[in-house]
């Protein structure tokens, strides 16, 4: 199981549209995958259009950890429907749900055993999944932390502008900090370039920028700006399974990004089964 945090320190620069593409991607792919959705404000959560009844939401689980029983509190996407038609193989994606409970975590001065609390709640979950995608906040506050003390790696999510460039040099710096201090193996997943707009000379010239500054870390292909993203979520739609050709390029596009971000992880396997029963 590979966990894969999706940060930035710069709000508004797409973090959560990245994770929703890169979920959707493994949905389709058939990769059984995880979202924990760690903001406060639990957009992906709306955006993966779950439902849930009793369970309980990621900042409750993550209160009690090792009384959190992750596989009965998990609740499936409401994009499974549409995918299992199209699958030989059970579709999984699953979502701990976000809520704005879990700010209580988001502060600077949590210590190493808070830090632990989201490892705690994943713990047992190999079994189920291949791939874990964590939605981290806009910050690098305690949450943030949380989920990279979890985290085999981290990918940052920015814009080709100056202040995101500039973040994303300060993010990851404080990643390797991080890694000093609390967790010697995590990497850098690499930098996801997002919405991109292709006859902008600002851009052009910000990701040639990016290019120098960050060279195989950042990740293709870049992500374009999309007109029509905003009505996929609040549609609660995956993007591979949305009409039009704009949403089909899309979807290629981040089936491609997936695969460039786990290309070295050789254990995400293409098509695997599981057997929810499990749980």
């Amino acid at each position: 199981m590979q966990v894969v945090s999706i940060s930035s320190l710069k709000g508004g620069v797409g973090k959560t549209s990245v994770t929703t593409g890169l979920a959707s991607a493994a949905l389709a792919a058939g990769i059984p995958t995880l979202v924990v959705d760690l903001d406060p404000h639990a957009d992906a959560s709306t955006a993966l259009g779950v439902d849930p009844h009793e369970q309980l939401d990621i900042g409750r689980m993550l209160k009690a950890p090792r009384r959190a029983r992750l596989g009965d509190n998990v609740v499936p996407s409401g994009w499974v429907a549409r995918a299992a038609g199209n699958s030989p193989a059970p579709a999984i994606l699953d979502v701990a749900v976000g809520s704005a409970y879990s700010g209580i975590y988001d502060r600077p001065d949590l210590g190493r055993r808070d830090l632990r609390r989201l490892s705690a709640v994943l713990a047992g979950s190999e079994q189920h999944y291949d791939l874990v995608l964590v939605d981290c906040p806009p910050s690098l506050n305690g949450l943030t932390r949380m989920a990279w003390s979890a985290s085999d790696k981290v990918a940052l999510v920015a814009e080709p502008g100056l202040f995101s460039v500039a973040g994303t040099e300060r993010t990851m710096r404080a990643i390797q900090l991080f890694r000093e201090e609390f967790a010697p193996n995590l990497a850098p997943a690499g930098i996801v370039a997002n919405r991109v707009r292709s006859g902008s000379a600002e851009h052009t010239f910000r990701l040639s920028e990016m290019q120098s500054m960050f060279g195989k870390l950042l990740l293709t292909p870049h992500i374009p700006e999309q007109a029509n993203w905003q009505q996929i979520q609040g549609a609660a739609h995956s993007v591979h399974h949305w009409p039009g050709d704009s949403a089909k390029n899309a979807a290629s596009l981040f089936d491609a990004l997936l695969a460039n971000l786990l290309k070295s992880n050789s254990g995400i396997r293409s098509g695997a089964r599981r057997d929810r029963s499990l749980r």
